[in-house]
């Protein structure tokens, strides 16, 4: 089960953020009703694993044989470098797809500009034939907006804690369960030349997950329930403040600041990092022996009390250019019947939605993605925390965007205290939200 693959690189959640996002959204905005529309329904998915996945992908859809007067299915696999473009530019035309994943918040900024055909009716339907009640807990509340549910959620992505079993036995300790038992093994592991908080916050680092993940940890978040940033509060000046203590005692690698992930990745496999915030494929990714010292622990316990941690559900959603809603709806409840062997063989899909793939033997063969599932997927939030569990549009301005690897740096680099960092970010946010 490999999650690295999505996460190890830049974001595969937020779609406009940045200057690129700019061009996105006038080609949205410029759409008119043309182009010409298929006899297909089209699915467009990503690449979300390894390379087994996009062929064992496109046999699904291929193998679809749909009922009288619907549609069949076609596939295409679209790449994640440009893929901003591809979809801005053929929604424009009139080209794009009836069916896609993309980005965790793709489905919610092309809702903004009516692209989007909501889920209700197809949700209403698995009502009844099961699939409804098979998806884990709070996953479906995550999709819906006061308009309706804009996705079917698909695979998910987080940041959980994890540890080399190997280190922390070498130090004499147990892996930690709250925020007090996490400074101990941090200070175990410093004793044997080792950094409990591992994280990379360079450009190409997710180091701002981590403390983001830390935040909702102790009950705190950046948005409120009006989706307004709301950054500056005592939950998070506290949880930024043991991240600062973290710093001091020197349980963090100085060149974290500007680390990537691969370069993590090679603290992770020289032994140096011993504990860290990272995605479910990271055991995976590191490969070889490490493979089996690679552990998840319990979902931490917070300054105050709560468990709680961050989590990226994405989706696939459906346009309103189709060749039939009714087509569009029968091809989706038919592949998530039918996509479980993108799981059971492994392909590096993520985690699953599902209860039913999630209670497969192949699936449950890999401890730490059971944990995952069993006990943090429960207790994450997504970026709406802690005002609200469904994703909007402007989550995409703390998803992988400069303010906040400019806030992450600004932290574990000691040069602005929590309080100042979080007022710096309040306002950049405040600034960019339409």
């Amino acid at each position: 089960m490999t999650n690295g693959l999505i996460s190890s690189t830049v974001s595969r959640r937020g779609l406009l953020a940045g200057a690129g996002g700019l061009a996105v959204l006038a080609a949205l905005t410029a759409c008119s009703p043309g182009g010409t529309r298929s006899s297909t329904v089209k699915f467009w998915n990503m690449p979300w694993g390894g390379t087994a996945f996009s062929p064992l992908d496109k046999r699904i859809p291929l193998a679809y044989k749909p009922a009288d007067g619907l549609p069949a299915a076609g596939y295409q696999a679209v790449q994640w470098a440009n893929f901003t473009t591809t979809f801005a530019s053929a929604i424009a035309s009139g080209t794009g797809p009836a069916v896609s994943s993309g980005s965790g918040t793709q489905a919610f900024q092309f809702a903004e500009k009516n692209h989007i055909a909501y889920a209700d009716g197809l949700l209403e339907s698995w009502r009844k034939n099961g699939l409804y009640d098979d998806f884990l807990p709070g996953l479906l509340d995550t999709m819906k907006t006061d308009k309706g549910y804009v996705a079917v959620p698909y695979n998910l992505d987080m940041r959980a804690l994890w540890y080399r079993k190997s280190l922390l036995e070498k130090a004499g300790v147990e892996p930690p369960t709250d925020w007090q038992s996490y400074l101990g093994v941090c200070a175990a592991l410093k004793k044997i030349g080792v950094f409990g908080f591992g994280i990379a916050s360079g450009a190409q680092g997710n180091g701002f997950q981590s403390l983001v993940g830390l935040l909702i940890n102790n009950g705190g978040g950046l948005f409120n329930a009006d989706q307004k940033p709301d950054c500056v509060t005592p939950a998070n000046i506290e949880a930024l403040e043991f991240v600062v203590e973290l710093v001091r005692k020197g349980y963090m690698d100085p060149g974290s600041v500007s680390y990537s992930t691969t370069n993590a990745q090679s603290q992770w496999k020289a032994g140096t990092f011993g504990m860290g915030f990272e995605g479910p494929g990271l055991a995976q990714v590191l490969g070889g022996s490490l493979v089996s010292d690679m552990a998840v622990t319990d979902p931490l316990t917070g300054a105050g009390g709560g468990k709680g941690a961050l989590y990226f559900p994405n989706n696939i959603m459906m346009y309103r250019r189709t060749p039939s809603q009714k087509g569009s709806e029968a091809f989706l409840t038919y592949y998530y019947k039918n996509m479980a062997p993108l799981w059971t063989q492994k392909t590096g899909v993520g985690l699953p939605v599902l209860k039913s793939i999630a209670q497969t033997p192949e699936f449950r063969a890999d401890a730490n993605a059971v944990a995952m599932v069993e006990k943090w997927q429960p207790i994450c939030k997504t970026w709406a925390a802690p005002g609200g569990d469904a994703l909007f549009a402007d989550v995409s301005l703390v998803d992988s965007t400069p303010a906040m690897s400019t806030f992450a740096q600004s932290v574990l680099s000691l040069k602005a205290t929590p309080k100042e960092a979080l007022q710096t970010l309040q306002r950049t946010l405040t600034s960019q939200q339409k």
